[in-house]
């Protein structure tokens, strides 16, 4: 890995509006809740930390400054209060400057340089997730416009909860619309991966097409999403009224215009994504949501809300290698099954691709159903 000097990397996190590096005293709190601890791998917060203090090279491997999730858990309980997040996505950025991007990463990179996207398909297939569904064009005088993460709108499992998110919507006669093909990805993984300039164009580019388009309000399927447009984007002058769907299913169902009617699993574990819970602080929602629906059994893991498990995903995380041995995701459905539910419910597209691959490593197919929360509640109308 390039040595990265103290100086320039202090200024590279004022630019990135975190705290200065020197701030950390070494206490080594970040190292004892990081999830990475719990399984024993070789990424290590204060070491990391202490390199950038000194500016010098060590680590064998490029990959480790990216094996961070940013899950933030170290950053709520640091007593200091530095921002670890900032200081991690600032040492990326000068490793991106420099050209030392791990190879699981160029493709992606590329990919949302040319097509706007992380999954290398064609700008033309992001509306391919509506199918059969009679989907309406945002043409201004809709009252939201549905803005889907790139998982939700190219990955075909991701297609399966767009879809139901969309159908119920409709059937609570909510005002809302789709533009398509000329949305680009919020750039929020660009951004924390440390592709500053190609963030700030990917999010140039959808605040002029918001503007252009008259929207005010943006119901997002993602909380990275969610995030990006609510913390990042008015950095760069796009300031737009958004919320995130659970938020929406919340007061749909509050309001009686969704109605559920059918149980749908007996036990019911709800995972907390991490920017969902500990960057937007939305825990309650998802959870009355599950409440609704008759006879569910709402079962909590002993890591929860503020204190919940990262599936991993995060940070770039879902596209980097990681041995099965060192996914947080496994610990997770491992542990989803000792609470013996029948459902693991979440509302991030990362968790849910995450946890599904986890089911089937551990065995638990057959057992044990990932759901996304609009599936879940879908189902219990049916």
């Amino acid at each position: 890995m390039p040595i990265v000097p103290f100086a320039e990397l202090n200024q590279a996190i004022l630019e990135s509006g975190g705290q200065m590096l020197n701030e950390c005293m070494q206490c080594g709190q970040c190292s004892g809740l990081c999830p990475w601890g719990a399984v024993d791998a070789e990424f290590n917060t204060r070491v990391l930390l202490h390199m950038g203090q000194i500016g010098v090279e060590g680590f064998e491997s490029d990959e480790i400054l990216f094996a961070c999730t940013t899950c933030r858990l170290c950053v709520d309980h640091c007593p200091r209060e530095v921002a670890i997040v900032d200081v991690i996505q600032a040492m990326r950025r000068m490793m991106v400057d420099s050209g030392a991007v791990p190879h699981t990463l160029r493709a992606v990179l590329g990919s949302l340089h040319s097509n706007g996207n992380p999954w290398s398909l064609p700008r033309e297939n992001r509306t391919g997730w509506v199918g059969q569904e009679e989907v309406p064009a945002y043409d201004g005088t809709q009252d939201h416009l549905l803005y889907l993460c790139c998982t939700h709108a190219f990955d075909p499992r991701g297609q399966k909860v767009a879809r139901a998110l969309a159908r119920l919507f409709k059937a609570a006669g909510l005002s809302f619309g789709i533009i398509g093909i000329e949305e680009s990805c919020c750039g929020q993984a660009a951004r924390k991966v440390g592709a500053e300039e190609l963030f700030r164009k990917l999010a140039q580019s959808n605040i002029e097409l918001f503007a252009s388009r008259g929207v005010k309000k943006i119901i997002t399927s993602s909380p990275h999403c969610f995030v990006t447009l609510t913390q990042e984007y008015p950095e760069l002058g796009g300031r737009f009224e958004v919320v995130h769907y659970v938020k929406v299913l919340r007061d749909l169902v509050a309001e009686g215009r969704v109605a559920p009617k059918k149980p749908v699993a007996a036990k019911v574990a709800y995972h907390d994504p991490c920017y969902q819970g500990r960057y937007a602080l939305m825990y309650d929602e998802p959870r009355e949501v599950i409440r609704s629906v008759p006879e569910a059994e709402l079962v909590e893991f002993a890591d929860h809300r503020d204190m919940g498990l990262c599936c991993g995903g995060g940070g770039g995380g879902i596209w980097m290698e990681v041995p099965p041995e060192h996914r947080f995701s496994n610990r997770r459905a491992r542990e989803a099954g000792e609470l013996e539910a029948e459902a693991l419910v979440t509302s991030c597209p990362y968790c849910v691709s995450m946890l599904e691959d986890a089911v089937k490593v551990e065995g638990l197919e057959g057992r044990l159903e990932v759901l996304d929360l609009a599936e879940y509640l879908e189902r219990s109308l049916e």
